[in-house]
């Protein structure tokens, strides 16, 4: 099972037309003539609507919105609408209401609000979605799945402790297994009964918040447990609609999400897809890391953009609209990272509640002349020019970012060291670097097949876990180069710390040993002189922990400029094979990280055609043997560059040549087929 099969990118998005009168469709979909919308979400939140209670099922009004639609040209990708608990719901049977962190027992409200554990709740929604897929499942205007909607939560209620003592029977098999993972003889910990097992939260083995425990391998496994026991819960509405249907199923993901590995999910998925809301303040650069992540979830299957506002958020404290080209910018971005679709949240804008001010297609007067609908109809003319020249296209990468849910949280609430250290930040920082050098980067697991990349990046490598140190030295062996950084190799897959020298299973790899770890408060930083042996330094600064690092083997390529360990190594090189390894001792500013990644992609011709003008964005995708390389200007002044290639822009039909000029406007794109 892949995409769905469609003639074209698929434009459009989330539409609730039960929210208001008949009488408005027909204006609604007018303007989805305008702005060349050819396919709607919807009844994402429709489980009110469509079970009004226990015994009754209610499909008419969904039936009359995906007929409306069908009649309409559009196609429908049709959620189970299982999204939110209805009222009625859970006051019939509270045990589908989630227990918080905090040990509170709570009622209908919001969303994210089922227990996942809930027999109850595991029925109904399975039920619903099977009513739902018996009805429509052949209907000739659905195309795809839509399984609840941004899945995320945790509970701590008696059914998920129940539950949790059931998957580390099945993980661990014997108390004795389970007491050395946990390392239980600490504290006096050992447990000689299941039933002893309780979940970690401010009721147990949690001090402060989610990230300060006693115990990191019960909370690490109960994070496993929360991911797995949500994931069953979307395979039980999976299996329900798979009696009637064999159209693809997806979930809306969020992309660099902390409380689910989507990596566990990624095998149960027909294709993934992703909802886009960066976070303020967060680098452009972020966007096409979550792009790579959800791409990599399938091996480099195209994935489908399910949710991006068209103006503005109405979740946050300050909610500033997108700039004149920023939409079409950031849709263009997406598809350049292996989206195979362009769809908005929401396509008109909600009369009440939490986010009737969210931006949408339609304003609430139906507007069609407004900058924000004249720049979605812009778009929505150009995708249908493109037509369906880029659906199925690959990024051809040959460098690989490792992303490592395991290693995010182990890392992430340990005690020592620093708690300064975030997982995701440096995960950005490191692909920042790589997205401004123009190199072509695959997001993987660090249980991916390593054996096409001539580069692999693995920063915070925390835990090492099944054949991936191996893989690493099998990378640099054939000749690749490896960087990996502080706070890696340190713990195996149960959090517990190798019995042997910093960076445990990494240390032969990268030719050095760590004698000590410094950490210092964030406002100090230490100076780091960077540069291979006969050359002028560069100096940048490098914050919160600071290895000690010998070399055995490896040759120092940045040394320290403060504190007792000034003139040691900071920053080391080590040959390996035909290859090497980089390994960087301490947490470099984005200029430090810039440095390396440049080098270590220069060894390999790496680099992209404009590494040299910032915020300039370059990635290619292959279809058929076609290759389409894209240009987008992010940065806040026009551009102009001597093309690399050759061939022509299918946004205007204009043929290039190499070393024509390219120019490009703020936020202005150009794909060119070559």
């Amino acid at each position: 099972m892949t995409l769905p099969a469609l003639s074209k990118i698929p434009y459009g998005g989330d539409y609730n037309p039960e929210q208001w009168g008949e009488e408005v469709w027909e204006a609604d979909y007018r303007a989805f003539d305008l702005a060349h919308i050819d396919l709607v979400t919807v009844g994402v939140f429709s489980w009110a609507l469509t079970q009004p209670d226990e015994d009754t099922y209610d499909l008419s009004t969904l039936e009359r919105i995906i007929d409306r639609a069908h009649a309409e040209g559009r196609k429908v990708c049709l959620a189970t609408g299982t999204g939110a608990v209805p009222p009625w719901l859970a006051h019939r049977h509270p045990d589908v209401c989630r227990t918080d962190f905090e040990g509170r027992r709570h009622m209908y409200g919001g969303r994210h609000n089922a227990c996942a554990s809930s027999p109850t709740y595991r029925r109904m929604s399975a039920a619903v979605a099977g009513r739902i897929a018996e009805r429509f499942g052949d209907h000739p205007a659905v195309v795809a799945w839509h399984v609840n909607n941004e899945y995320g939560g945790q509970c701590y209620c008696d059914l998920c402790a129940g539950e949790f003592r059931v998957w580390l029977r099945e993980r661990y098999a014997t108390l004795d297994r389970l007491n050395d993972a946990w390392n239980a003889d600490f504290w006096s910990h050992r447990f000689t009964d299941w039933d002893q097992v309780v979940p970690p939260n401010m009721l147990s083995e949690h001090w402060r918040g989610p990230n300060h425990t006693a115990f990191q391998g019960i909370t690490l496994d109960y994070l496993r447990f929360n991911s797995d026991n949500l994931l069953r819960s979307f395979r039980d509405e999976k299996q329900a609609i798979r009696q009637f249907s064999t159209l693809p199923v997806t979930t809306n993901m969020m992309g660099i999400y902390r409380h689910l590995d989507y990596h566990r999910w990624a095998p149960h998925l027909d294709f993934a897809s992703w909802d886009n809301y960066p976070t303020d303040g967060s680098p452009v650069s972020r966007m096409a890391l979550s792009h790579g992540l959800m791409r990599g979830l399938k091996d480099g299957q195209p994935f489908w953009l399910m949710e991006q506002t068209p103006t503005m958020t109405a979740t946050r404290d300050f909610n500033p609209v997108k700039r004149p080209g920023v939409m079409r910018l950031w849709s263009w971005q997406a598809v350049a990272h292996g989206a195979d679709s362009v769809l908005f949240f929401q396509l008109r804008q909600s009369r009440g509640a939490s986010e009737k001010y969210h931006g949408a297609v339609l304003n609430h007067a139906g507007r069609t002349d407004t900058r924000a609908f004249g720049e979605v109809a812009a778009l929505g003319a150009e995708l249908e020019r493109v037509g369906d020249r880029l659906l199925g296209g690959r990024t051809p990468a040959r460098v690989a970012l490792l992303f490592d849910w395991d290693s995010w949280w182990a890392l992430e609430m340990t005690d020592g060291h620093s708690r300064a250290v975030g997982y995701e930040q440096q995960l950005v920082a490191y692909h920042e670097a790589l997205w401004q050098a123009g190199a072509l980067v695959d997001v993987v697991p660090a249980t991916a097949d390593l054996a096409d990349y001539d580069v692999v990046i693995a920063p915070l490598l925390h835990m090492v876990k099944g054949s991936i140190a191996e893989r690493l030295e099998d990378v640099a062996r054939r000749g690749g180069t490896v960087v990996t950084t502080v706070m890696s190799g340190l713990v195996d897959e149960d959090d517990n710390a190798f019995l042997a020298d910093v960076p445990g299973p990494l240390g032969a790899l990268c030719g050095i040993r760590v004698d000590e770890t410094d950490s210092l408060p964030p406002t100090v930083a230490n100076t780091i002189a960077l540069g291979m042996p006969g050359e002028d330094p560069v100096h940048v600064d490098a914050r919160h922990v600071f290895d000690l690092v010998i070399p055995q083997g490896a040759t120092t390529v940045g040394v320290y400029g403060r504190e007792f360990y000034a003139g040691t190594a900071a920053v080391t090189r080590h040959a390996f094979g035909e290859g090497s390894a980089w390994y960087v001792g301490t947490v470099l500013d984005q200029a430090g990280v810039d440095w390396v990644v440049r080098r270590v992609l220069a060894e390999h011709d790496l680099l992209g055609p404009f590494a040299d003008v910032p915020d300039l964005e370059h990635t290619a995708r292959v279809v058929d043997g076609r290759r389409y390389e894209f240009v987008l200007n992010h940065g806040a002044s026009d551009v102009e560059v001597p093309s690399p290639f050759a061939g022509t822009d299918v946004l205007t039909g204009r043929e290039l040549t190499s070393g024509d000029p390219l120019r490009l406007a703020v936020a202005g794109v150009v794909v060119i087929e070559v």
